[in-house]
């Protein structure tokens, strides 16, 4: 009974996928897999015909499941429509809302917010866990944020980042709204 040939096409974005996020380059994934380049190239390519074991030492040289080089990536999409994000997170002191849109898997270590801000007093943060950094993108309005003793004034479509491990600073300078990606190194 013949058996049907391996998914070479998902094996081959699965290797390349992998390799990428582990930053590591063929020859290196090669050797520490136990391969030859050009065998580990043909897999990249989806021409090869890998094994079972050869999967496995892939695996475990890129410290992923066996699974996650043979299992399509499932495409999920979700939606998050305007004003229905999760909890609503109010700050004490100033007019400032953030909405948690995405939390970060353990892996990804991102979290995506919605902030609307209004004039008013300023929202002073705290420093938050070492090595975090914020990404703000401007969506309307005026914004001044920035770590404290270093603020910038941001309109739409303005972009910034800074440390997120140090106190920080919020402030409208009118009705704003603007876009969080906080991450975790």
């Amino acid at each position: 009974m013949q058996q049907p040939a391996p998914p070479l096409a998902t094996i081959a974005a699965a290797l390349r996928r992998e390799r990428e996020r582990a930053g590591i380059s063929i020859a290196e994934l090669a050797r520490r897999a136990g391969l030859a380049k050009s065998t580990l190239s043909q897999l990249e390519a989806g021409t090869g015909n890998p094994s079972i074991e050869t999967l496995w030492s892939l695996g475990v040289a890129l410290g992923v499941p066996f699974s996650r080089l043979v299992e399509p990536l499932e495409t999920q999409v979700r939606v998050v429509r305007a004003g229905e994000g999760g909890t609503r997170l109010r700050a004490d002191q100033a007019d400032f809302v953030a909405t948690l849109l995405a939390a970060g898997s353990p892996h990804t270590r991102r979290d995506l917010y919605v902030m609307e801000l209004e004039p008013g007093p300023a929202r002073d943060a705290a420093a938050h866990i070492p090595g975090s950094v914020e990404h703000i993108v401007v969506g309307g309005g005026r914004i001044r944020t920035g770590p404290d003793g270093d603020t910038v004034e941001l309109g739409p479509g303005d972009y910034i980042t800074f440390p997120g491990d140090v106190p920080h600073h919020y402030e409208a300078l009118e009705p704003s709204w603007a876009v969080l990606v906080m991450e975790h190194r």
